[in-house]
């Protein structure tokens, strides 16, 4: 059966769609059966993969269209994706009057677990009905983290979102872990931030650290995970190394 994983920060910027886009593609090439599931508005993470934001159904069908999981899955070289556009913004004002409005992403994608290994959701940049429905569906939450102060402050607002959602709506929810994103060693505050995230949650941020890398920037433009675009650089070899740990983690 599957496990689900959000990706989830509640501040922006921080790499969140890249790492999803990312690590769905290298574990589909290390011989795992992949979904990403795009539950942010934006659709970055769809056409990262190379489905056009256009496509239909998508996300928003699944959770107020009444569409099945399964209609709305695109087959790609890169992992399986259902794709989201900018109808899914309406979504939260949509389901707010449903009776079991946070668990329509579960009930959906139930149908779906049998089939794949991994199920990655990418959330929107705020703790919104979207991003609680995809924590209800998840198993665990990977949390892409810029090392930066800002970044540092925000975790602990996450962490307490994530333990209210744990005791009110999903008691089996995790911290999968946190991924340093963006990683530049030279910078001093870079390495403060890592020490002090490594002091206190220990096991829970990823040996694997993601550098800043242009050629991860470029890859969205042509439609394609950074894994595929540029499979030698820096960045891309870090995702794949992080695909690697994410299965030792997962799988022993």
């Amino acid at each position: 059966m599957a496990k689900t994983i959000a990706i989830a920060n509640q501040k922006g910027g921080v790499g969140k769609t890249t790492s999803c886009v990312n690590l769905c593609c290298a574990l589909k090439l290390l011989g795992k059966n992949v979904l990403l599931v795009d539950g942010d508005p934006q659709g970055n993470a769809s056409s990262g993969m190379g489905v056009p934001k256009s496509t239909r159904p998508n996300t928003y069908d699944m959770l107020c269209g009444g569409a099945a999981a399964a209609d709305c899955v695109v087959r790609t070289e890169y992992g399986d994706v259902i794709p989201a556009g900018k109808e899914l913004a309406a979504a939260s004002i949509e389901l707010i009057g449903e009776e079991r409005r946070e668990y329509v992403m579960k009930d959906a994608l139930m149908t779906l677990y049998s089939e794949y290994d991994y199920i990655l959701i990418d959330c929107p940049p705020s703790l919104e009905l979207l991003t609680v429905n995809a924590l209800v569906a998840a198993d665990s939450v990977l949390i892409p983290m810029q090392c930066e102060y800002y970044a540092l402050e925000g975790i602990a607002d996450l962490m307490t979102s994530i333990r209210m959602c744990k005791k009110r709506l999903n008691r089996r929810l995790e911290v999968e872990g946190i991924v340093l994103t963006m990683y530049d060693a030279r910078m001093n505050l870079t390495n403060q931030v890592a020490e002090e995230l490594r002091r206190y949650l220990s096991d829970k941020v990823y040996e694997t650290v993601i550098p800043r890398s242009v050629r991860l920037s470029e890859a969205p433009s042509h439609g394609t995970p950074g894994v595929v675009y540029d499979r030698a650089n820096k960045g891309s070899r870090a995702y794949m190394d992080l695909a690697r740990e994410f299965i030792r983690r997962n799988e022993g």
